[in-house]
């Protein structure tokens, strides 16, 4: 790391609190450190993921049961503010963390794709793992990992061709990501993970700001395909997509 750039320098940077001339600093001196760059992709990715996570949470109101026991005023202050966070923290753990079941499996599987998507799909230099020019090690890698055996599907006909594939955590474990692009430089994602028991194959959409999601639950497989495409343009490429998996 240069003696200009420390590393406060660089959270403040993923955080979005340099002005202009500071952060041109900083990406310049990224641009020279691909160790502090993956450091610092890591890090935005984390927080992508924690803003996908927990951001809905702002908006929802404090359950009656803490209002009622904070004005009753039995406690002192601090430990009725123990209390809440306590409270809160347990709400969340019976939201998910504990208990992943509870949750919504297929809306929860979109909002994971479309974060993912939207972390390493603008990526350059680093956008997979392992290139198309290893697919079949690739395939076999990413099936071993999972428990399942996995394909990556040809789109050439849709206009992409497989760029590779990467390795992510998830909920219930592993997750395969197959990235493609097209000759527009345009970039889709198929999220591949474990899913609990469902037999439900019917696609549905959503849309995660600028990123479109169709997705999917079959068998003990979640899918996603994620792009910032047209709604319509999207569902031709998953239908393509299904079909080549479920022949």
């Amino acid at each position: 790391m240069s003696a200009k750039v420390s590393e406060t320098d660089l959270h403040a940077y993923v955080d979005g609190a340099l002005d202009e001339a500071h952060r041109r600093e900083v990406e310049a001196h990224l641009a020279a450190s691909p160790e502090d760059a993956e450091r610092v992709r890591a890090w935005q990715e984390q927080l992508a993921q924690m803003r996908a996570s927990f951001n809905p949470v702002l908006d929802e109101p404090l359950p009656d049961r803490l209002h009622a026991a904070i004005s009753r005023r039995r406690f002192p202050y601090a430990l009725a503010a123990s209390f809440l966070v306590a409270g809160i923290a347990v709400g969340w753990l019976g939201k998910g963390v504990l208990a992943p079941e509870a949750r919504a499996p297929a809306a929860s599987l979109s909002k994971r794709a479309a974060v993912a998507h939207a972390v390493y799909a603008p990526e350059v230099r680093h956008p997979v793992e392992v290139g198309a020019g290893e697919q079949d090690h690739l395939v076999k890698w990413l099936s071993k990992r999972l428990g399942e055996e996995l394909k990556a599907p040809v789109l050439s006909r849709e206009g992409f061709e497989l760029v590779g594939g990467r390795l992510l955590p998830g909920e219930t474990g592993p997750v395969a990501q197959f990235m493609y692009q097209d000759a527009r430089g345009q970039r889709l994602t198929l999220y591949v993970s474990r899913a609990n028991a469902n037999r439900d194959t019917a696609f549905r959409f959503s849309q995660e700001e600028r990123v479109s999601v169709f997705y999917w639950v079959d068998g003990r497989l979640g899918y996603a395909l994620s792009a910032e495409l047209p709604r319509e343009e999207l569902l031709a490429v998953a239908t393509a997509v299904y079909r080549q998996l479920n022949p």
